[in-house]
């Protein structure tokens, strides 16, 4: 099955260079500021929806862009692919790609203190009931929002002895984790995904920062779904799938526990086993810190960068809407590293040499992240740079007329499409953040909705794949079956979209009437509607 998608996803390459090289020949003229332009996007969502994987997708998008903008010569191909693609790509990001690095190190280094640890040996002393031992998962989830991975790894280690102890179900659990892992880092302005988000939106009046930070209320996908999990405890019922599960944890105690990791990825098993479980000399002081100085600093560097933006002038919303967060964040993570090291040697949790050991883990761990981002980049290079499909666009949605209002709810629906086919968040709006911040004109509150949509959608097809490195990471942390895992949590995150969706059209359709932030208080309200009627009519309480 393997072969043949990648035997499919060939001869698509050849007929679309076979086709771009006929259309040169036969004098159609430059392909920038066509139709033409947006073929390099359609063809890694193409390939990502064929193969099922994102590097080669993107990758052969970068290189056809790199083919026409060179008007189909050979060399012109490699000087684009390097010069104005992956060279610029690198170039433009540094500070990102730092700041994913240094991230990476801090979470190497929390995990090797043993500070996880010491959190859920106090919770389990402290947690009575079943709802607590959820709600304290759902906190711990939603405190850990720089990285979804350290998310995962550390929330599953953390609390799976609190929830085993309420006979909470190990899927339960998983989906927990997962609903909290990239959710979560999708609205928090530090995070690993605010700067890879960041590092993809091209706008001529706001930051990448700046434009993450307007775009949070309308992620509706993220928020719903810390509504949707709050509901549920409270309420107190489960279905679909997962009512089974818990029904049994609860009747017989059978957790369904994975006693082998479900993951043949040695990597993900070494972190699982000797991440946040060992060693055991932190306290919960040593997990709260790290993250608290983190997130201090990093605020500080942006707010710093941008005084210096505007000569020590205006105000700290002035500054942080001026603010460049290739280079604050990287400055405030940099401080924040050098802070913990030293708070953890006096602390004597690490020794200097756990220290240096976590410097190249945390550079491994964030290796793919940054190979999709540079990627991404460059596709981005490529289409509205090199081949000006913005242009193109804008002429395209100038005409669009009355169909504006329904762009963010279809934007949502093809980025869900494109996240679950392909398993990834950040190649998703790598793809279409260049094309859909074109689509809807800047002066228009529309504008962020549509932004906030692509990458709602993105977070929501990442969060239903089954080959989602986060949801695999989710059942590695709670140690169950994947599939159970995957079975389990769809009812929920497909209720949770459709919730969505719903709420994206009311959003385009309050927009015309000026009243888009009446949309956050609609879909809240929506889903605790249907939480109280899916209580009422399939749920099973627990």
């Amino acid at each position: 099955m393997k072969n043949k998608r990648i035997l499919i996803a060939a001869l698509v390459c050849i007929a679309v260079i076979a086709l771009v090289a006929i259309v040169h020949a036969v004098g159609a003229g430059s392909f920038s500021g066509t139709a033409w332009a947006l073929l390099p996007a359609l063809v890694a969502i193409a390939l990502a929806l064929i193969t099922k994987e994102a590097y080669s997708s993107l990758f052969i998008g970068v290189l056809l862009g790199a083919f026409m903008a060179a008007e189909c010569s050979v060399l012109g191909t490699v000087d684009m692919l390097t010069v104005d693609g992956l060279t610029a790509a690198v170039a433009d990001n540094a500070g990102i790609y730092l700041f994913l690095v240094i991230l990476g190190i801090i979470v190497a280094l929390v995990n090797k203190s043993g500070a996880s640890r010491a959190f859920g040996t106090w919770a389990q002393k402290h947690i009575k009931t079943k709802a607590g031992a959820l709600l304290a998962t759902f906190a711990l989830g939603v405190l850990i929002f720089i990285d979804d991975y350290f998310n995962c790894l550390t929330v599953g280690s953390v609390m799976s002895p609190v929830t085993d102890s309420k006979k909470i179900s190990r899927v339960k659990l998983a989906y927990i984790i997962d609903a909290t892992a990239a959710p979560v880092c999708m609205i928090a302005p530090v995070s690993s995904w605010a700067a890879a988000v960041s590092g993809c939106v091209e706008s001529e009046t706001y930051t990448g920062i700046a434009l993450f930070v307007r775009a949070i209320p309308y992620n509706f996908y993220s928020i719903l779904t810390f509504v949707f999990i709050i509901g549920l405890v409270v309420l107190g019922f489960d279905y679909g799938k997962m009512s089974g599960f818990e029904i049994k944890a609860r009747e017989t105690g059978d957790l369904s526990i994975l006693d082998v990791d479900v993951n043949d990825d040695k990597n993900i098993r070494e972190v699982v086993e000797n991440g946040p479980v060992t060693p055991a000399r932190g306290k919960i002081i040593d997990l709260v810190l790290p993250i608290l100085l983190l997130i201090g600093l990093c605020i500080w560097g942006l707010i710093r960068n941008g005084f210096q933006s505007l000569g020590g002038e205006g105000s700290v919303i002035d500054a942080f809407s001026e603010t460049d967060s290739y280079v604050g964040l990287p400055w405030g993570s940099i401080v924040a590293l050098v802070v913990i090291i030293i708070y953890m040697l006096v602390r004597k949790i690490v020794t200097f040499e756990e220290a240096m050991e976590c410097v190249p883990k945390g550079f491994v761990a964030m290796v793919p992240a940054i190979t999709i981002l540079v990627l991404a980049t460059s596709l981005k290079n490529m289409t509205n740079g090199a081949l000006s499909a913005s242009e193109f666009v804008k002429a395209m949605m100038a005409n669009a007329g009355g169909l504006a209002w329904f762009l963010p709810a279809i934007t949502f629906v093809v980025a869900c499409v494109i996240a679950f086919a392909t398993g990834t968040s950040w190649g998703t709006f790598g793809i279409l953040i260049p094309i859909v911040s074109v689509v809807f004109p800047e002066s228009s509150s529309l504008f962020f909705v549509g932004i906030s949509a692509c990458l709602a959608g993105a977070v929501c097809g990442d969060h239903c794949s089954p080959i989602s490195d986060t949801t695999i990471m989710s059942s590695a942390g709670a140690h169950c079956n994947h599939i159970d895992h995957v079975e389990t949590q769809l009812p929920y995150a497909l209720s949770v979209a459709a919730i969505s969706f719903v709420t994206y059209v009311i959003a385009g359709l309050l927009d015309m009437a000026g009243l888009v932030w009446l949309s956050i208080p609609i879909g809240v309200a929506l889903t605790i509607l249907f939480l109280v009627v899916a209580k009422k009519t399939v749920g099973k309480e627990n």
